[in-house]
Formats: C-alpha cells, sequence, structure tokens
C-alpha cells in the first residue's frame, strides 16, 4: 500500500483525495477549477494514476482534471472479499461519478481504462462530452469485438503469458511478487524510453504490490482474462448512437506489444468512422510515458477544436 503523502521525490505532487462511494477506499486526485472542463483519465494494468502525471500538468491550469485509482492499484485500498472483473471496476467507477455528479465529462482511457470507461459510456452516455482513446480498446458492442481481441491475443507476448501461466497454475504466484518483477512486466507490455528507468520510477510503480495480498488487482486482471470472467458492457441503440455522435480521439504508439493497432484502431474507427487517429512511431504501450508531451499536444488541440 503506498501512503497517501508519497509524491515519489516530487514526481507526483497532487493532493490526495478519497472516497468509499465505492465500497472500498478509492484514492483520486481533483485538480484544476472546478467549473473546468472535466478530463476524466482511467489507467490500466499494472498502472496507476502515476501513469497521467504529465498530462495532469498540461491541463490543471484550464481543466479539472480527475484520476482516481482502479480498486487494487495505486493509493486505493485492495479488499480482500471483492472480485476484480471488469465489471467490478466499471461499477466502481460509475459510483465514483454519480457521488461526484461529474457531467460533460472528456475520457482518456489507456489500456484496461478503455474497456471500464466505455462500460461507463454505456450506462451514463448523457454525462461524457468526449471520448480519448489512448492505446486504450473502445468496446461498445462492435460485432468484431471478439474476433479482434482473440486475434490480439494470439501475438501478444503479455496476453500469451496470462494464458500460460494460468494453465501451469502459477499466474497467481508470478503476479503476486509484482512489487519485485515490475520492470520485466511492465517491458513485456512495451514501453521505449529506457531512460524513464530509475529508482523513483520503479518504486512507483511496483509499491502497490510489494505484499501478495496487494496484488489482487494485478491478479484479476490477468485472470479475469484467462477464465473468461471479464464481463463488456453492451450499449442499448439510444447509448450507441449518443457515443457515437461525440467528439472522439485515437492516440496510438505503434510499438505496443500488447494491444496492437492492426487490431485495436478498427474497432474504434468501427465506432467513430470520422474520427482523427494519431498514430506514434516509436512510443509503446505505455504511450503516456514513452510521449508525454506529443499525447498532451493532441489533447489539448483536440479539446480546444472541439
Amino acid at each position: 500500500m503506498i501512503q497517501s503523502d508519497e509524491t515519489f521525490n516530487g514526481s507526483f505532487p497532487y493532493s490526495a483525495k478519497f472516497t468509499e462511494s465505492p465500497g472500498f477506499r478509492m484514492h483520486y486526485i481533483d485538480e484544476g477549477p472546478r467549473d473546468g472542463q472535466v478530463v476524466l483519465c482511467l489507467h490500466g494494468e499494472p498502472t496507476w494514476g502515476y501513469l497521467f502525471r504529465h498530462l495532469v500538468g498540461a491541463l490543471h491550469e484550464n481543466c479539472r482534471v480527475l484520476v482516481p485509482d482502479h480498486m487494487g492499484f495505486g493509493k486505493s485500498a485492495t479488499p480482500q472479499d471483492r472480485t476484480y472483473w471488469l465489471q467490478d471496476h466499471v461499477d466502481n467507477l460509475e459510483r465514483f461519478v454519480l457521488a461526484l455528479d461529474l457531467r460533460d465529462i472528456t475520457l482518456v482511457m489507456h489500456d484496461f481504462g478503455g474497456p471500464v470507461g466505455m462500460g461507463l459510456a454505456a450506462r451514463h452516455p448523457d454525462r461524457i462530452r468526449r471520448i480519448i482513446a489512448a492505446n486504450g480498446p473502445t468496446p461498445f458492442g462492435q460485432a468484431s469485438l471478439v474476433e479482434r481481441l482473440t486475434t490480439n491475443a494470439q501475438v501478444s507476448p503479455w496476453f500469451q503469458w496470462i494464458m500460460k501461466a494460468q494453465s501451469q497454475d502459477r499466474l497467481k504466484t508470478v503476479l503476486g511478487e509484482l512489487g519485485f518483477n515490475i520492470l520485466s512486466t511492465l517491458k513485456l507490455n512495451g514501453f521505449e524510453n529506457h531512460a524513464l528507468i530509475s529508482d523513483t520510477w520503479l518504486r512507483a510503480y511496483g509499491a502497490h504490490f510489494m505484499d501478495p495480498s496487494d496484488s489482487a488487482g494485478v491478479i484479476g486482471w490477468a485472470e479475469g482474462f484467462a477464465i473468461n470472467a471479464h464481463r463488456f458492457e453492451t450499449p442499448d441503440a439510444g447509448a450507441r448512437r449518443q457515443i457515437q455522435s461525440r467528439p472522439a480521439l485515437a492516440i496510438w504508439g505503434l510499438a505496443d506489444r500488447t494491444l496492437h493497432a492492426e487490431h485495436f484502431l478498427p474497432l474504434f474507427s468501427e465506432l467513430f468512422p470520422q474520427a482523427p487517429i494519431h498514430r506514434l512511431a516509436g512510443v509503446g504501450h505505455y504511450c503516456l510515458e514513452d510521449g508525454p508531451d506529443t499525447i498532451a499536444a493532441h489533447v489539448t488541440a483536440f479539446m480546444r477544436q472541439t
């Protein structure tokens, strides 16, 4: 568990806030003017709000930027009596958004933050203003979803490892020690800027997982894929129409080894056929680490134009 006042040598200088609305102690940051446009940033596996630290810095003067840590990640609690499937994270996010009564939300979604955010959009399309996918899938009832997920998993080292480790009954053992093998896990998924690696950076990403009991979140997401426990939210026709009418943007690091552009950008374009896509050469899965300034520029321009 990361201490609430931990700033990781000043690299994450944002005030910690907490809510019990999802049924556990959820950490989030809430930066910028309360009357600013709401930007809700959603992380994935095995990261937390730290991933968005540069984007928060770029946006918070004019926007209200909120970054929650999903259950079992970052500074949020890891309850032992909960399941950690996709639908649980959607439930948690829904309770968070309703408790704070967030509206006109610009979603910025990375990794499994994509399915979680799109789950929220399916339930509350009226609260969504824009969609931004940053190496984050946008499942929203597309007919090709299962085929694209399956095909991608066949060429992704991360998903291949998950399936093999689960079959050999060692997935929980390995991920239960994630605090000590965080670098290999991050690299397996793909980041390219090796200059990032420092004791502080490794501590920021590994600190939550130093005890196996605190690894339920990262285990749950992987295990859920292996045993087909995750359930994607399916929008009704009205929600689909509303979300398809919203401005959308995709930003994708082409060196992503886990979520390949060739499989997931078409999924985005099925939903938003006219939306712009920025393909970033030399940028990996953790695009907000590899290309933070480029991404901030694209997001800022997109919000200004829409």
